[in-house]
């Protein structure tokens, strides 16, 4: 029993710490990943993991540990905010895979990235053809940018020399069957007047609703819940 009581104090002890830690570190520990920041990330993880299942003797151990990682990532972080040499040493730089209808071979070796991998990048960032494309290039975190062709750029209103109405974001009233009271108040509506939408669109029962958006102008956007499934063959 006291073993159990044990584990469960250092299983709170280092939660708490790697919470604290990571906020200290910054969100960008768990979005834009450096190589350092992935190795850091994982032996702070490996030693938090080590301190809630070890021994309760071995607590100053992995607890030192962390703290040390810790200090090392600000560190690095002040030092590569400082100096451009060693911020490219430890983060990298960017590196060009297309650029004017050519794709360089050697990059994408470089980023251990076969042709499959990036023609289903560009995919995923809506190119299914590589001349809609003028670069695209490896980002230090991983991440692939993509420069469209000017051609096929979208229409911007400055383009038209128009002042279009900003924009609002949009709140979510139905997650999965279920409404979302706290959203439609904050958009000075109730379920009464979400059920009244639903019915012009022949629903009757939210369940049937995946997913429904608002606006703050009362447009709503519906999306049903669908059991069929959709397959598709892509050659690469």
């Amino acid at each position: 029993m006291l073993e159990v009581i044990q584990a469960i104090i250092t299983a709170l002890g280092s939660a708490i710490t790697l919470f604290v830690l990571s906020k200290l570190m910054g969100n960008r520990e768990m979005s834009q990943l450096s190589v350092f920041d992935y190795i850091n990330s994982i032996t702070i993880g490996s030693i938090a993991a080590e301190m809630a299942t070890g021994e309760f003797t071995d607590i100053l151990k992995p607890f030192t540990a962390m703290i040390v990682f810790a200090i090392l990532n600000l560190s690095l972080s002040l030092l590569t905010n400082k100096s451009l040499k060693l911020r490219r040493l430890i983060t990298g730089k960017p590196s060009i895979l297309y650029d004017k209808g050519q794709i360089y071979y050697k990059n994408l070796s470089k980023a251990k990235m076969d042709l499959g991998e990036f023609l289903a990048q560009c995919r995923v960032n809506g190119y299914f053809d590589l001349s809609n494309i003028q670069t695209a290039i490896l980002e230090a975190n991983g991440k692939i940018s993509f420069l469209p062709v000017s051609d096929n750029r979208p229409v911007t209103g400055k383009d038209l020399n128009i002042h279009p109405e900003q924009e609002q974001l949009v709140a979510n009233v139905i997650i999965d069957g279920q409404m979302m009271p706290l959203n439609l108040k904050h958009l000075g509506l109730d379920e009464k007047w979400l059920s009244k939408q639903l019915h012009l669109h022949d629903i009757y029962d939210a369940s049937e609703v995946f997913l429904a958006t608002c606006d703050f102008n009362h447009k709503l956007c519906i999306y049903k819940k669908i059991n069929e499934e959709m397959n598709i063959d892509v050659l690469e």
